[in-house]
């Protein structure tokens, strides 16, 4: 490994620029906290910047008895957590089979997997919603209003990447482990189900850290696919917090904080196999 060797006037600019870009990345991050725990009668523009007076939990009160957030949160926590945990385990599957069994054809199977993720929403959103709202998911005849839809949709759009995640994992897991449990008589779903998935943790974390945040995030397929505000996500939730004619920038941003601490206590529980994951590859090639 080479290591540079760097001047103490190049450390210095170095690590100022780093902190001038960390600085700016949490000037957001300050606003919403600081403006969370401020009263309604001290949020202002002009004195966002400024610190509360005193603690106050009124708007993360007024934020949770909309229903659009507490609904909206419930629901996010069921798409978002659904759809990681069965596109990564499809995607443990495929990535399984395409690195460790060679078939005829294999080598056009994965790129055209991969090339679902370059396929934009907007291409498919139509088309989509008319086969939900023909096989009765979608639409008049759909009772969850839209739920089970939004869940098959971020299955399916997440498919491609967990797929290229674990078959890069799985690459770097040496054949002769599976070669030992085809010679003790295990087959195919065999070693799969005992020797692939205990192995691949830290790929499940990276698969379904991405995958989670994926579908939390979404806004478009929640709007479109959605049919009546109780199936709402939360994103939408907050898009309506924000969409009225006078904003209540307190309850917004407690409510902007509210939806983020899902996604911040899966990274905290997987974070360190999310790690090890990188490390080993899970993301490469």
């Amino acid at each position: 490994m080479i290591r540079t060797k760097w001047s103490r006037p190049a450390l210095i600019t170095r690590y100022t620029l780093l902190l001038v870009f960390v600085v700016i990345f949490l000037m957001p991050i300050y606003v919403v906290l600081v403006t969370s725990f401020k009263s309604p009668a001290e949020v202002s523009v002009p004195d966002m910047w400024s610190l509360p007076h005193h603690l106050s939990f009124d708007n993360f009160i007024k934020a949770w008895d909309q229903p659009a957030i507490h609904h909206g949160l419930l629901n996010s926590i069921l798409i978002a957590g659904t759809s990681a945990i069965v596109s990564s385990f499809l995607g443990a599957a495929n990535g399984f089979v395409l690195s460790k069994w060679r078939f005829p054809g294999a080598d056009w199977v994965f790129p055209l997997i991969l090339f679902g993720m370059f396929i934009p929403y907007q291409a498919i959103i139509i088309p989509m919603t008319q086969f939900y709202n023909d096989v009765g998911l979608w639409g008049n005849g759909e009772a969850t209003g839209g739920l089970l839809a939004l869940i098959l949709t971020h299955i399916i759009y997440g498919l491609p990447i967990t797929t290229l995640i674990f078959r890069s994992y799985y690459a770097g897991v040496p054949d002769t482990i599976f070669d030992s449990s085809q010679m003790d008589g295990a087959g195919m779903l065999r070693s799969f189900w005992h020797i692939a998935l205990p192995l691949a943790i830290p790929g499940f974390a990276v698969s379904i850290i991405w995958q989670f945040t994926s579908a939390w995030n979404d806004f478009l397929f929640g709007l479109v696919l959605t049919t009546d505000t109780s199936s709402w996500p939360v994103t939408i939730g907050l898009n309506n917090i924000a969409g009225v004619q006078t904003i209540p920038f307190g309850q917004a941003m407690a409510a902007a904080l509210i939806a983020s601490l899902p996604t911040l206590v899966v990274y905290i529980i997987l974070g360190r196999f999310f790690m090890r994951g990188l490390m080993a590859g899970a993301l490469k090639g």
